[in-house]
């Protein structure tokens, strides 16, 4: 996956998740929610097939969006290791 800024004006950033799907933006744009200083954030792909997920956040003014997405980024990885612990318990 290789993320790009495409779009950065004020508070707003636009992100592109090249080779993600629709899917994966969700879930990060979900876990954003949970982040301090987040006023918007979406989870856009103009078209199914042909187009890449984008992220779009907005942030008050004196949080980082950087921040924000480190914060999500570190939520989502320990979430995903508590699931790998209760698939390995449920499938003993």
């Amino acid at each position: 996956m290789e993320v790009k800024k495409i779009k950065e004006k004020d508070n707003n950033w636009v992100l592109e998740l090249e080779g993600e799907s629709k899917t994966f933006a969700n879930l990060i744009r979900e876990e954003l929610w949970n982040s301090e200083g987040v006023v918007e954030a979406a989870a856009i792909q103009e078209h199914p097939y042909m187009d890449q997920p984008k992220l779009f956040l907005k942030m008050e003014g004196r949080y980082s969006h950087t921040k924000a997405l480190e914060d999500t980024a570190k939520r989502i990885e320990i979430k995903l290791q508590e699931l790998e612990k209760e698939f390995s318990r449920a499938l003993k």
